[in-house]
């Protein structure tokens, strides 16, 4: 069974994308999340090296906190990711992605995170540089889903988590894995 997915990559629509759960008829799932993974970590890294470790860390022309909207500030790079994949979601029920944690900062994101999820951030926590597949079925609905290393990018990364007053780990350094996305792509239907 086949899929049509319209995919906005890099600000170009991409219509009429067909994925499967074989190759036989369209684009491989595990290839489609490794292309929007391209994306959003090219626009993760360069935001938080660029805004983040540029503006706010070396040049201190701006500042970026948890609470961007009270203290008028840039958001925190995982606070842009969320927003994008809340803005995503609102567009279309074709994907859905999150920024998830073995070490979250944000407890509740934890309580949510399914089995396979867990499994494979626990993957790409172990195996640096290679990404987790796998399929689950959550509502009754079968998923393609594919975890993805977050990687502390810049000094920045590493600095926020380890000095943040909620984090459960602090000995964070740029290079480590601090957590993974998680793209997921309904199978059925």
């Amino acid at each position: 069974m086949s899929k049509i997915i319209n995919m906005l990559v890099g600000g170009a629509l991409l219509a009429a994308i067909p994925v499967s759960t074989t190759n036989a008829d369209g684009i491989d799932p595990g290839d489609v999340t490794d292309m929007l993974h391209a994306v959003m970590d090219s626009d993760r890294t360069i935001y938080t090296k660029m805004i983040v470790g540029r503006l706010v860390a070396e040049h201190k022309l701006i500042t970026a906190t948890e609470n961007f909207e009270d203290d008028i500030s840039a958001p925190l790079p995982a606070q842009m990711f969320r927003m994008g994949a809340e803005a995503v979601a609102d567009r279309t029920d074709l994907f859905e992605y999150s920024l998830q944690s073995l070490w979250p900062i944000n407890k509740p994101n934890a309580e949510n995170q399914t089995e396979l999820e867990k499994e494979g951030l626990a993957f790409v926590a172990d195996n640096i540089g290679e990404n987790f597949y796998g399929e689950e079925v959550i509502d009754d609905l079968k998923y393609f889903t594919a975890v993805y290393a977050d990687v502390a990018v810049a000094e920045v990364c590493a600095t926020c988590h380890n000095e943040h007053k909620d984090s459960p780990r602090t000995d964070f350094k740029v290079g480590d894995v601090m957590g993974g996305v998680v793209i997921r792509i309904p199978l059925d239907g």
